[in-house]
């Protein structure tokens, strides 16, 4: 199919965007670090149940040492370190400035694929990704930012400094650029070729269980479930915002990765900001300003060249 990494890495932005608003709303509820470990445990149901329908098992054969080894660097890298500083910043800085910061990952990302795979990205492919990252950022650094941390009560999980918020923030970016160029290694690189939904399961099932080990061992496991049963709301939202993100999007970022080059496919996977506009617009009566549909255009247009340009 044509252009099919490039379209995996778009419709990541879009299932980003829907999960964000759901994430941020249910993290100011009940936390940040309660969202992300409940999230992993639906994604990974969300992922077995596929397995078993689309597979007809759990386990890939012909997986190796070396599979499970860069998968579960990747899970910790990427889904316990990054997510978790992502949650965090998304709480203490709110979803714009959190975004804004984000848009360093495509360039991140290239870098470290650059150094650790030896990709090497066409003229046109840089220019794309630089252009798409300067039509993001103005469009998120378009008004004035309100952060959440500074309403938050001193008790509340996520409250903290703004600086610290940028700090999160920019680990969720590394984060996220390590575990997807990790994971690309791993589905490529390790023998035999691995499917990007059992590449996507192991490694969300690694993460699962390794954040719910640290949860007990700190005795925290049971206050996640506390804080559920006590705000069934912030349940729905979760559940709605992991079919989305943590299923769909990283199934679909694993695609991309496999399909064009890491620093492309998350290129296209960070264009949220302007695939969140209408969403805005709709659930939250937000105002899209003249300044934010040309953030936009310069955006797509950047992504055109990536497309488009032979």
């Amino acid at each position: 199919m044509l252009f099919v990494g490039e379209i995996a890495g778009f419709s990541v932005a879009c299932f980003r965007a829907m999960s964000g608003i759901m994430f941020s709303d249910a993290g100011t509820r009940i936390g940040s670090f309660y969202v992300n470990k409940i999230r992993l445990v639906i994604a990974t149901v969300l992922f077995a149940l596929s397995m078993l329908i689309i597979n007809g098992t759990l386990l890939t054969a012909g997986l190796n040492s070396q599979h499970w080894m860069w998968l579960g660097i990747s899970a910790f890298v990427g889904l316990v370190f990054g997510d978790a500083c992502g949650f965090k910043a998304l709480v203490m800085i709110g979803p714009r400035l959190e975004t804004l910061v984000r848009t360093s990952t495509p360039i991140i990302t290239a870098i470290i694929a650059w150094f650790f795979l030896g990709e090497q990205l066409r003229w046109h492919d840089i220019i794309g990704i630089a252009i798409t990252v300067s039509g993001i950022a103005w469009v998120v650094s378009e008004r004035k930012i309100d952060f959440p941390s500074e309403s938050l009560h001193p008790s509340h999980p996520d409250s903290g400094s703004i600086f610290a918020g940028i700090l999160f923030g920019l680990g969720s970016a590394f984060g996220q650029a390590a575990g997807l160029v990790l994971a690309k290694h791993a589905m490529t690189r390790c023998g035999t070729q691995v499917d990007p939904l059992s590449a996507a399961f192991l490694r969300m099932l690694m993460a699962t269980a390794v954040i719910w080990t640290y949860s007990a061992i700190r005795g925290e496991a049971r206050t996640a479930v506390t804080a559920i049963k006590e705000d069934r709301g912030a349940l729905r939202l979760i559940l709605w915002g992991s079919l989305f993100a943590p299923f769909l999007g990283i199934w679909m970022s694993f695609v991309a990765v496999r399909h064009v080059e890491a620093g492309i496919a998350e290129t296209l996977g960070s264009m949220t900001p302007v695939v969140i506009l209408p969403l805005l617009w709709k659930f939250k009566k937000e105002e899209i300003s003249w300044r934010a549909v040309a953030g936009a255009v310069v955006a797509v247009g950047g992504v055109a060249a990536i497309f488009l340009i032979p």
